[in-house]
């Protein structure tokens, strides 16, 4: 029967509209029942499409027409509801952006969650723009010209506006790979690079909006307690000396730290709103700038500047730039004099400079076409209290040095090149403004990429005029006279300024103010998203926050860090803290582009194409250059600083997977390396243990043995491979559960005795196949294990079944046939703990057997452990009669000393003597054991055959009475061949074997000799061997003869009897160490 399908036509609505989206919501909260989600604790990574699964379908739609996906209904979503969510997700805020809280007129207090709604230029454009534009370009730019020169102050501007705009490239990639929730550049580092990278660049973005704080904050006491009220210091400084002006600084700084918290406490709509005032002053200030270049050159401002000789005086003393005057036609000395003479004219005694140089009186804003431009074109550094001097101007140096040079302008640092970059670097930050409000924006995707480049250009085209501008139209003194003292205390930049000096001092104190206000609103917030993700455990108290969403106790960190900042006391001195830690967050934005490019990870689809690997490592590499240029000690100290909480989170943070870029390189790397592996097999000089470790579980599905766990650290601390294994009886299907819960359980054993390696629990038919799989499959290209660890059956001769031996002489066997070697722990349940320590003692070699040097190299693996570290080795081998002991004691010891090996030497000898009565009677009992055991497997075994074949008979019987049964019974074919013949026939002959034969009958002379040689062996390694620690022995081979497994597993029982520790070692035939270096 057809199925119809009714066609609805559904109107285009735009999805930006909010009534829209509020119906929608409205109609899924009918349809869906609410489902109350707090922030994101960090605890666990969510599903990414959680937000967007519902699996409530209703029966009478889906029921129908879609019947035969109802199975799949339960755990995934129809596509119709699945795009109904999609089109209609808002970008939700998680703790990053503020929403206001308002009011209703009931009185209660409620969040109101506006739709996305800003675009480009609201959102992103003008904060980019206030954020770029502020403190450095009134207070040091001017400042930056005149020392460093219109060509080098270009050279520094282009490489630091140079490295953001990179940095926009590479951040605009990573912001348009998908939706990026609010959280800003913490949010997409962390998820880019994983959160040790994340959480070590994102408190250095914390740091830095931190001391971003400090910078403007000080920038704004710098503007009032110089430009606007003077005489409002505490403190009172001598000219030159800055500790007057930095303790003014620090007390006016902190008053207002504490204003600009309350205030952003209170709540940050307050800030909001201010935000377009404090934009519209710098804009506003930019503008007069402008306006004051174009007025100097149609009428350059009145602006004196008084000098002797060639340097520039302080006119903030005096009011005329001359020597005497004439009043009432009699000369009379001038304020100027009386600074330079004590006397009057006639017996005055004045300084030398001052008598032998000329005043000049200078503009210092000769104009634009004045050609002062030509001046300034080259850099004048100088030394800390430097006199700014005038290059050109005739000058008469004085015979002494005693003058007194509190009345000039003085340098109150000294200048270099690296040092201005360090200054300059902070006023190119704020790129990341637009990202941060990533949740209030009406498309992110296009509005971020393009509102940052825009915003960088704007500001690097005012950056660059403005550097040749001041060049053009400012005198040089006056350009390096940082704080305006020249010209009577007036900011440099100022005197340029059309219609009024007043209008950049007022614009720079508000826009220094709100960009205050903007870092202290911000900081907490990326100190709170940090908090909320668990990846450090310290900074969980600052995760919490107020009903509103402000988070409270991140502000006061904030604040007290920010304190810290103020009480520096200089904005030259917090300014580099602030480029490190700016440039250290951009450089690890550059790496998370350029990583995700290089290894085109399948989510890697960016809609903005206009970036490259090449470009992201260019800004990489420029912002890592930028740091050791700038100030290479604090670039030190920022790296230093990444790298300790880089190690605290991936020590003590809490598991995260986030899909980041670090996994995906190091997957990467680990494929590069296992092909490179695979190319050639391992030099014995880089041969060591890949161990292959077979564990047994008990009942519970618990480790048996964790002691083999604990050896296997010992062993190898952490170097090379170890693949832990264990295998379960039965399917998969069945035991699935019970899998994941061993590998739960082996993985938990495995951290509690430090083994570091690999966790693998196979489901077989039976243990045998299980670790024959195992041994064959383990490991992945060149890394694959060369050694398998496994405990000895100690039980194996109480067990009712004998798989247990059994089972262990096959993993030898195929062992051997896999060219692997083979380390057998006896007693594992007395090995040493990693707490233990063992005093004194020593590791026994016993080294029958040439097996390729292994029993040599594991001693000295063990010892670099230090449960071991204290025991000596020593090595014994067997001489024969026809040897000559002490030759070869000699050889041993050169041996050693080639191979790098501390140990001590001794030769045992064995005498051939004849076979004592009691070996031949072990070898008798254990015969007739065997013997035994097999006559009762037998008698069993014929037991079952003949109840199966009454059963059988049974079945005929009943099925001939049946008359309408069908004789369709299938036959079994045997094909005897001539083995199946053989064996069929010794079956037969032990099933009918009595009990008077097997005590009358005589042992084999194989057994006897292999009996003899283990129990004199045996004697000679308890006499010499059995205080030591550990005792390791050439592990005999199994018979090829598999009739006699059992007599094997009594040899080797025989062979260690009455020792503590053993290991049993048997070697793959290769050599695996060497005397060459």
């Amino acid at each position: 029967m057809p199925t119809n399908f009714t066609v609805v036509p559904v109107e285009d609505t735009p999805i930006s509209n909010p009534d829209y989206d509020e119906e929608i919501m409205k109609e899924e909260d009918k349809d869906e029942p609410y489902t109350a989600a707090g922030p994101n604790s960090g605890d666990e990574t969510p599903r990414e499409t959680s937000s967007l699964i519902s699996t409530d379908h209703d029966d009478s739609i889906y029921g129908k027409n879609m019947a035969l996906y109802e199975d799949e209904m339960d755990s995934t979503p129809m596509v119709s509801s699945l795009l109904n969510k999609l089109a209609n997700y808002t970008n939700i805020t998680q703790g990053a952006v503020e929403h206001e809280e308002a009011e209703s007129e009931d009185g209660i207090q409620r969040v109101t969650v506006n739709g996305p709604q800003m675009g480009t230029f609201i959102g992103v454009f003008l904060p980019c723009m206030q954020n770029i534009l502020g403190v450095i370009l009134f207070l040091r730019l001017t400042w930056i010209v005149g020392t460093a020169g219109i060509v080098e102050a270009l050279a520094i501007v282009f490489m630091c506006c140079s490295c953001t705009m990179l940095t926009a490239i590479s951040m605009s990639a990573i912001a348009t790979n998908g939706v990026v929730p609010a959280g800003g550049s913490y949010y997409m580092i962390s998820r880019a690079l994983g959160p040790e990278f994340g959480g070590a660049v994102g408190l250095c973005f914390y740091l830095g909006t931190t001391f971003a704080g400090s910078m403007y904050i000080l920038g704004t006491m710098e503007i009032f307690l110089t430009y606007i009220m003077p005489n409002a210091a505490v403190f009172k400084a001598e000219t030159g000396e800055p500790t007057g002006m930095q303790n003014n600084m620090r007390i006016y700084g902190t008053c207002c730290l504490v204003i600009m918290t309350l205030v952003v406490f209170v709540g940050v709509k307050y800030v909001n709103k201010l935000a377009l005032v404090f934009l519209s002053c710098v804009m506003l200030s930019i503008m007069a700038i402008y306006a004051g270049v174009i007025q100097s050159a149609i009428k350059p401002p009145n602006s004196p500047v008084c000098l002797l000789g060639n340097r520039t005086l302080q006119n903030s003393r005096f009011d005329k730039c001359l020597k005497t005057e004439l009043i009432n036609n009699v000369t009379t000395p001038t304020q100027l004099w009386k600074l330079f003479c004590e006397g009057g004219i006639e017996n005055a005694t004045c300084d030398e400079y001052f008598t032998h140089n000329n005043l000049t009186e200078i503009q210092a804003v000769p104009g634009l076409l004045s050609g002062v431009i030509s001046d300034n074109m080259w850099g004048h550094y100088g030394q800390y209290r430097a006199i700014v001097e005038k290059e050109g101007q005739s000058s008469e140096r004085a015979s002494d040095n005693t003058n007194d040079i509190s009345y000039y302008v003085l340098n109150d640092i000294t200048t270099f090149f690296t040092l201005l970059v360090g200054i300059y670097f902070p006023s190119v930050t704020g790129i990341m403004a637009g990202s941060n409000r990533s949740g209030d924006l009406r498309d992110p995707q296009r509005s971020i990429p393009t509102g940052t480049i825009m915003a960088i250009a704007t500001t690097s085209i005012i950056y660059l005029s403005c550097v040749v501008l001041f060049g053009a139209c400012i005198e040089g003194v006056v350009l390096r006279d940082k704080y305006g003292e020249s010209v009577k205390g007036t900011l440099a930049v100022a005197t340029l300024a059309w219609p009024s000096s007043w209008v950049i001092v007022i614009g720079s104190f508000f826009s220094c103010c709100g960009a205050g206000l903007q870092s202290l609103t911000g900081a907490p917030r990326i100190l709170q998203a940090i908090a909320r993700d668990g990846i450090m455990p310290f900074l969980q108290v600052f995760g919490h926050s107020k009903s509103n969403g402000e988070p409270t106790w991140a502000l006061l960190l904030t604040a007290a860090i920010c304190e810290i900042g103020i009480l520096i006391g200089s904005l030259d001195h917090v300014a580099p803290i602030l480029s490190m830690l700016f440039l250290m967050c951009y450089l690890f934005v550059n790496l998370a582009c350029a990583v995700q490019t290089l290894l085109r990870t399948p989510n890697w689809r960016p809609r903005f194409k206009f970036y490259h690997w090449s470009l992201s490592f260019l800004g990489m590499s420029l912002s890592l250059s930028l740091m050791f240029v700038s100030s290479w000690y604090y670039a030190l100290v920022a790296i230093l600083f990444s790298g300790c909480m880089y190690k605290y989170i991936e020590y003590r943070g809490a598991e995260k997977e986030w899909g980041d870029g670090i996994r995906g390189l190091s997957l990467n790397a680990a494929q590069y390396a296992l092909i490179k592996l695979e190319e050639a097999p391992p030099h014995t000089k880089n041969w060591r243990p890949q161990l292959l470790v077979l564990l047994k579980l008990d009942s519970d599905l618990g480790v048996k043995h964790p002691r083999l766990l604990s050896f296997t650290s010992q062993l190898k601390a952490g170097k090379g491979l170890t693949i832990v294994c264990s295998v379960l009886e039965g399917t998969y299907m069945a035991r699935e559960a019970d899998a994941k819960l061993s590998e739960k359980n082996i993985k938990a054993a495995m951290a509690k005795e430090k083994t570091k390696g690999f966790c693998h629990v196979v489901v077989s038919s039976n243990q045998r196949d299980g670790f024959s799989h195992l041994i064959q499959s383990a490991g992945l290209g060149g890394m694959k294990h060369n050694a398998v660890l496994m405990a000895w059956p100690s039980n194996w001769k109480q067990a009712e079944s004998s798989l247990s031996w059994k089972n262990f002489i096959e993993t030898v066997r195929e062992t051997t046939a896999a060219h692997q070697a083979l380390l057998v722990a006896k007693n594992i349940d007395t090995f040493p703990t990693n707490q233990d320590r063992l005093a004194e003692g020593t590791i026994d070699v016993w080294w029958i057997v040439h097996d390729g040097g292994l029993l040599m190299l594991l001693p000295f693996l063990l010892r670099q452990h230090k449960v071991w570290r204290r025991c000596k080795m020593r090595i014994f081998t067997v001489a024969q009669m026809d040897d000559n002991s002490i030759q070869m004691k000699k050889d041993l010891q050169m041996f050693l000393y080639h191979l790098r090996l501390d140990a001590k030497v001794e030769v045992v000898e064995m005498h051939a003597g004849d076979i004592s009565a009691f070996t031949y009677e072990k070898t008798l009992v254990m015969e007739q054991r065997s013997q035994m055991l097999k006559q009762m497997q037998l008698s069993k075994t014929e037991r079952g055959r003949e109840a199966q074949l009454i059963h059988d008979r049974n079945t005929k019987s009943h099925a001939t009475l049946n008359d309408k049964a069908t004789p369709t019974s299938d036959r079994v074919h045997m094909t005897w061949t001539k083995e199946k013949l053989s064996s069929e026939r010794n079956r037969h002959r032990e099933a009918h074997m009595t009990v008077r034969d097997i005590f009358n009958m005589k042992p084999d002379q194989t057994n006897v000799r292999r009996m003899h040689t283990a129990v004199k062996l045996n004697e000679v390694v308890v006499n010499k061997s059995q205080g030591a620690q550990l005792v390791l022995l050439n592990m005999p081979g199994p018979p090829k003869n598999k009739g006699g497994d059992e007599n094997y597993m009594e040899f080797l029982e025989v062979l260690t009897e009455g020792l503590d520790r053993v290991l049993l070692v048997r070697g793959s035939s290769r050599e695996v160490i060497t005397i060459y270096s």
